[in-house]
């Protein structure tokens, strides 16, 4: 069973890394830039990104958008993938689709995977048994290879307004900063801040 889904797992990030080359597309592995930012949480980082107006640990978003944000199993770009609380993640965890690669290829933009820093364009793979998104497992770049855990998801929360790859990108920044801004409870600002600086 564990040789067939590692089998499983080389065939599909290769076969991304293989469609992507080439084309000037970024390739399937790895991560495109990682930022040190001490402090940082994925939660208020992934709330600025996504404009996904929720708050509290990452593990409670999934609960806390029903009947706000749509909700679901397939990535899209902007939609935020929820890990709830696992073993390795006693808050969760929250990232913000960038690119979907494949149907169980997406790389995400994420605070916090790594202790205080912020990666663009890291590779997540969905490794469940029925394609549904239900475990997942991600890069992780002081190895420079997948990592070796395989992590439950809840699913992922559709972003309130479409949103492309580059405007993700361009917002990086500003969420970063934004998310250090911990006075009250503003709503999410730094799309509309990074298109009108």
């Amino acid at each position: 069973m564990v040789s067939v889904w590692l089998l499983r797992l080389a065939l599909l990030v290769m076969a991304g890394a293989v469609s992507a080359c080439g084309t000037g597309a970024p390739s399937a592995a790895g991560v495109t830039a990682a930022v040190r930012q001490p402090g940082i949480n994925c939660a208020p980082f992934a709330r600025e990104l996504s404009g996904v107006a929720l708050y509290g640990e990452a593990a409670d978003w999934w609960g806390a958008a029903a009947g706000r944000y749509g909700r679901g199993r397939a990535p899209q770009i902007g939609a935020v993938l929820v890990l709830p609380r696992q073993e390795r993640l006693p808050s969760g965890h929250v990232a913000v689709v960038s690119l979907v690669l494949a149907a169980r290829q997406i790389k995400v933009i994420q605070a916090n995977w790594e202790e205080d820093v912020v990666d663009e364009d890291q590779l997540v793979v969905d490794v469940s048994e029925h394609n549904d998104w239900s475990a997942i497992r991600v890069w992780y770049p002081p190895v420079n290879q997948m990592g070796e855990h395989t992590y439950r998801a809840s699913g992922f929360i559709a972003p309130p307004l479409p949103v492309t790859h580059a405007e993700l990108a361009r917002a990086v920044a500003a969420a970063t900063r934004f998310a250090m801004d911990t006075t009250g409870r503003p709503p999410p600002r730094a799309r509309r801040y990074a298109a009108n600086p």
